[in-house]
């Protein structure tokens, strides 16, 4: 008879909840996914290899965590702000028989980017709390070649946005600053029910591949800007948005139809608008 996993073997997340009165806080963001149908399907869609690092953020009871672990992981930290999740952690950090190690502290001030071998190539799977979601996402895009990969739960909406084509009334600057960095995919959404508490919304799993070099040539600033200003009014005709950047000028520099509107325009030609910017400035 083949001998028991001692992570299936653990209590059932809802027993360690009770335990240790780790009831989900409103403040740390926290909403607890509990299926493990789901949790196992998102760390299968992470694709984990055991020589990766995987991270991942605020693991709470750790329900994912355990799927992470199952899937093969054989280097997982994790970083964990509540010390109530820390302590309820322990007896899965033992079972992981050296597996798994956690780091108490604040994902947004901790450079996640450096954790783990330099050698290793580093992984995020993350339920990420929904108030702290996008700054996390673009602390990280700051360092994209230090990530293989990031599988993350966003708020349907956000997760629409970052994943959004040109065409569409969700693409915008999030949509062009995260696809200039890296390659986008929804995967699927995950129903408020199987959360506990329930969010009042849908979530949404999303894969990132980080490019060793963004799509193309532009500064991210000068990008930023053309983006921000084009979509401040993103019903107005760009010769009108992009008035105070130049207007007709910018655009004719850029070899681009005054007329059109900014969801109309490829990541490649907002990045063409910010060289011409960026010449035009000179």
């Amino acid at each position: 008879m083949a001998p028991t996993d001692p992570i299936a073997a653990l209590p059932p997340l809802k027993e360690v909840i009770k335990a240790y009165r780790l009831d989900a806080r409103r403040k740390l963001g926290q909403n607890f996914l509990l299926d493990l149908n789901l949790t196992g399907r998102i760390a299968r869609e992470a694709r984990i290899q055991p020589q990766h690092t995987v991270i991942e953020i605020g693991p709470g009871p750790g329900g994912l965590t355990r799927a992470i672990l199952m899937a093969g992981a054989e280097r997982v930290i994790a970083i964990e702000k509540d010390s109530r999740a820390i302590e309820a952690l322990q007896p899965l950090v033992k079972a992981s028989n050296g597996r798994l190690s956690i780091i108490e502290g604040d994902a947004l001030t901790i450079p996640v980017h450096e954790l783990g071998p330099a050698d290793a190539p580093r992984q995020i799977i993350a339920n990420l709390p929904y108030n702290i979601a996008t700054p996390l996402l673009f602390g990280w895009l700051d360092h994209a070649a230090a990530f293989q990969s990031m599988t993350l739960m966003f708020q349907r909406e956000v997760a629409e946005r970052i994943t959004a084509q040109p065409g569409g009334g969700n693409y915008g600057r999030l949509s062009i600053m995260c696809q200039w960095l890296a390659e986008t995919k929804l995967c699927f959404d995950i129903p408020p029910s199987a959360f506990v508490p329930p969010p009042k919304v849908t979530s949404s799993v999303i894969r990132l591949l980080p490019r060793l070099t963004p799509a193309f040539p532009a500064e991210r600033e000068l990008l930023q800007e053309i983006a921000k200003t084009a979509f401040n009014q993103r019903r107005k005709m760009l010769r009108t948005s992009l008035r105070s950047l130049g207007g007709l000028t910018l655009l004719d520099k850029a070899g681009i139809d005054g007329q059109r509107r900014p969801e109309s325009l490829t990541l490649d030609e907002f990045c063409i608008l910010a060289r011409a910017l960026k010449e035009q400035r000179r």
